[in-house]
């Protein structure tokens, strides 16, 4: 029955966040959105399951699987967004200037979120932190064209680049009172979905002996991340490989910041456990990795490769360890 719940769960949360993301795609577009700001918001709702199965599982006294989803969704993003997309579409190709900006952010953000989950930092002082280095960002890539002319030359190249990245070569039709509308069940669905997820899971766990770590970082976080998984692919066999970078650390950065910071914030998390702290230090050393690889102009079928490798390392760590 659990595996069954599973399964339902999984189908409904997954239907849910594509619908999501899309309705949120377009009424963006009808509200003028930038290129990148577009695609921030298309990859929050992509990144629904993961937000909301962490935030679930900690609100169901699970505060292990609830970290576990959000570093564990992290480093599986970096893999199948980054590492899986370069080994499908050939070279991925990214401006230096945007990835500086992108890339210098994501890594901030990952370094508070480890400390969050290691209890080195207190939730809210974890979540001032994050929003104070993801707002300038979020306002910059909200940034038009004539509005960015007025910033410094250096910034002014980083924003222009990343909306370049960013660029889609398909426009959505404009929202409609039905399209808002929408967002409400969609919502709705992607949260029960969520909670079913977790309760299964976790019966799952109890019966065959599974630790709340591996089930949060290695069972959740991958089924949790597939509709970003499925954006990404497709961005890649559009040619669109670049912008799978920027969906893949803005949907680390999202996770962190409403799955991670939020909760310890309301619940708090307590002491981590070696586990949560390995898990932790991995996601930051895998995002630096991740940067520093596609810093030489791009990831390229074995820079792809070496990031898939860094996953299945930490996957069989985390199973073998706990």
């Amino acid at each position: 029955m659990a595996l069954v719940v599973l399964a339902a769960a999984f189908a409904l949360t997954v239907a849910a966040s594509v619908v999501l993301a899309r309705e949120l795609d377009r009424i963006g577009e009808r509200l003028g959105f930038s290129e990148a700001l577009l695609g921030m918001v298309t990859a929050l709702g992509a990144d629904a399951p993961e937000i909301a199965s962490a935030v679930a599982a900690v609100v169901a006294g699970h505060k292990d699987t609830g970290v576990g989803v959000v570093v564990g969704s992290n480093v599986f993003n970096l893999a199948a967004l980054l590492g899986l997309s370069a080994l499908i579409a050939g070279p991925v190709r990214i401006h230096r200037h945007g990835l500086l900006l992108n890339g210098g952010v994501a890594i901030l953000v990952a370094i508070i979120g480890a400390l969050v989950a290691m209890d080195v930092l207190p939730g809210p002082v974890g979540l001032i932190l994050a929003v104070v280095v993801l707002a300038p960002y979020v306002v910059l890539s909200a940034l038009h064209e004539r509005a960015r002319s007025r910033l410094p030359a250096p910034l002014r190249e980083a924003v222009a680049e990343e909306q370049q990245d960013a660029r889609r070569d398909e426009l959505s039709r404009p929202a409609t009172r039905l399209d808002i509308l929408a967002v409400v069940p969609a919502l709705a669905a992607v949260v029960g979905g969520a909670y079913g997820m977790v309760a299964a899971a976790q019966s799952l766990g109890d019966r065959f002996d599974v630790s709340d770590i591996v089930l949060g970082a290695l069972v959740l976080a991958a089924l949790t991340s597939i509709p970003n998984l499925i954006a990404a692919v497709r961005l890649a066999r559009h040619g669109r490989g670049a912008a799978c970078v920027s969906e893949a650390l803005n949907s680390n950065n999202a996770n962190i910041l409403v799955g991670l910071c939020v909760p310890a914030v309301i619940l708090g998390f307590g002491s981590a456990s070696g586990l949560e702290i390995f898990a932790s230090l991995w996601m930051v050393g895998m995002t630096v990795v991740a940067v520093a690889l596609a810093f030489g102009g791009g990831l390229t079928r074995r820079e792809g490769a070496a990031i898939v490798a860094l996953y299945v390392a930490f996957a069989v760590v985390v199973a073998t360890a706990a």
